[in-house]
């Protein structure tokens, strides 16, 4: 069975590489229009966005720091502006360990931006997308947490682990919230998914390797293990399904 969300309109944060880039040209090439948010890297997002528009899709870049909730609301009305028509699907992917840090060293400062960019940025995407879902009749939200919500992460980010635990939790009560709307909420977990921005700066090589062989599969995932699974989250082969957390790790967690 095909999957065609043409007439769509997607909303992916923390698009402009890794995961978020995957998930954006995945829907797109199932027919979507596709926003997609960065807040630093223009180019990347730029690049992503040429090459949806190369293979026939229609795709805009917008700049927007979404732990912030005035820049979520205005990402929303740019988004919604330039496909003429509500969201009718939100990928809340930006998120960041931003440093490891052991907690009795830990600053309010840092507490304060773990905690915005994972979860304060998908609560506040999600507020402002809700109006329009609500007027189109229905809309599909998928939240990204982190094998890190079961495990507690690795060392020096338990903030970052309670972080996604509450994206987690927020999903369940969200969906409660919105399912007589229509709008279906789910999270996807990932687990250690290679060619990101967030091992390649945090994860040492040796970690690495040994993180691997750790894994049933033995091997990391890939950004497009975990597009495919959003895919189907927001297509109508999962429409009895909300409220879900879907592991995307090769073994390496089984609940």
């Amino acid at each position: 069975m095909a999957i065609d969300l043409s007439g769509k309109a997607a909303l992916v944060t923390g698009a402009g590489g890794g995961i978020g880039r995957a998930i954006a040209v995945k829907l797109a090439s199932a027919g979507a229009s596709v926003a997609l948010n960065y807040l630093n890297s223009r180019e990347a997002a730029e690049e992503a966005v040429a090459a949806i528009r190369a293979n026939g899709g229609t795709a805009v870049a917008i700049q927007a720091d979404v732990s912030k909730a005035e820049e979520a609301a205005r990402l929303v009305e740019e988004a919604e502006r330039a496909f003429g028509r509500p969201v009718d699907l939100l990928i809340n992917n930006a998120g960041h360990l931003v440093q490891r840090l052991p907690n009795e060293e830990m600053t309010e400062e840092l507490y304060g931006r773990v905690m915005d960019v994972n979860l304060k940025s998908a609560v506040f995407v999600t507020k402002a997308v809700i109006p329009g879902m609500k007027a189109a009749g229905g809309g599909c939200i998928v939240n990204m947490t982190s094998v890190a919500a079961h495990n507690g992460g690795g060392p020096g980010a338990s903030i970052y682990a309670a972080s996604k635990a509450a994206v987690l939790a927020y999903t369940k009560g969200l969906a409660k919230e919105l399912a007589a709307s229509g709008i279906r909420v789910n999270s996807i977990s990932p687990g250690f998914i290679g060619n990101t921005a967030f091992h390649a700066t945090f994860t040492p090589a040796a970690a690495r390797e040994a993180t691997i062989q750790s894994i049933p599969m033995r091997r990391e995932g890939t950004p497009e293990d975990v597009a495919g699974v959003a895919l189907f989250l927001v297509s109508d082969l999962s429409a009895y399904l909300t409220g879900e957390t879907i592991e995307v790790n090769g073994g390496m967690y089984m609940r």
